[in-house]
């Protein structure tokens, strides 16, 4: 994962060194080669992927010069509103790297104090989700948490209740029900010791007023100053991401080009199923910050 970014681009090599001299040990490495049963630790994939993320950004940066596609917004999926906030310069880079590390740590720790699980839905409308989620709350903590595009959301919380839950919803016509491989349950009220750990390292971080407006993802709104942007930081362990409202925001208010910068391309697929008509360009490979740049 970045590997070809690195052969290709100073700038994203570089960003890997600032990434290890940060972390204390070698991404890269992990990045590169793996075991991917260390790569998929949280307290190291999350590093990875923001890492990897920005690598890419600065890669077209540097490839592009002055001819760099404007942006006039951010956004992120969860992690991701880090790299957003790095983009949007908010938060500095350093910083970002040693948040997300401690982020993945806490809830990894968070996880096995509290153990859960999640699963995505598919095919039902966000209301219906909701509603199950409720109908099976005597099996124990379970909520709807990653609403992402039309007909698809992710529930997470205590293993017996996202069972119920995911039973209920076949009932109920879902057209798939798939159980996700997390290390807990994300986004719900079972992060909460992560939620109060994190809130004591992010106090400690200086950010500062971003230069274009990121949009949240705990209220799907646009957030600039450093005490917006601290808060949805700690709210979004323990609330959940309103990935569609987001991408409603931005289509609302006239952005009909959108850029998704690292790993996959996952939120180009989310987008088709928001709003087709919206051209995503995926900028996560040397190959295509060649295309985009030559």
């Amino acid at each position: 994962m970045g590997a070809d970014l690195c052969e290709a681009f100073p700038a994203a090599a570089e960003t890997f060194d600032e990434a290890n001299e940060i972390l204390g040990f070698d991404l890269r490495r992990i990045c590169f080669s793996g075991p991917e049963d260390e790569l998929t630790k949280t307290s190291v994939s999350q590093p990875a992927i923001l890492v990897v993320s920005i690598a890419a950004l600065r890669a077209m940066e540097a490839a592009a010069g002055d001819g760099a596609p404007a942006c006039d917004a951010a956004a992120g999926l969860s992690l991701g509103e880090y790299t957003a906030l790095v983009a949007a310069e908010a938060l500095r880079f350093e910083d970002a790297v040693r948040l997300v590390e401690r982020r993945g740590t806490f809830m990894h720790e968070a996880s096995a104090e509290n153990p859960g699980t999640m699963a995505s839905i598919i095919g039902l409308d966000d209301d219906v989700v909701r509603s199950i989620c409720e109908e099976v709350g005597e099996k124990g903590i379970v909520a709807a948490v990653n609403f992402n595009c039309p007909g698809q959301v992710a529930i997470s919380g205590e293993p017996d209740a996202v069972k119920a839950a995911s039973d209920l919803a076949r009932e109920k016509g879902a057209k798939m029900v798939v159980a996700l491989k997390v290390e807990g349950a994300f986004h719900s009220a079972l992060m909460q010791p992560a939620r109060d750990r994190l809130t004591a390292e992010i106090e400690k971080v200086e950010f500062q007023r971003a230069r274009v407006p990121v949009v949240a993802n705990v209220s799907g709104q646009y957030v600039t100053e450093p005490d917006e942007v601290r808060t949805s930081l700690v709210e979004q362990l323990t609330n959940p991401v309103f990935w569609s409202g987001a991408m409603g925001r931005l289509i609302c208010d006239g952005f009909d080009l959108f850029y998704e910068i690292g790993p996959g391309k996952v939120l180009a697929g989310l987008m088709r199923r928001i709003d087709r008509s919206k051209k995503v360009t995926v900028l996560g490979t040397a190959k295509a910050i060649e295309e985009l740049t030559s």
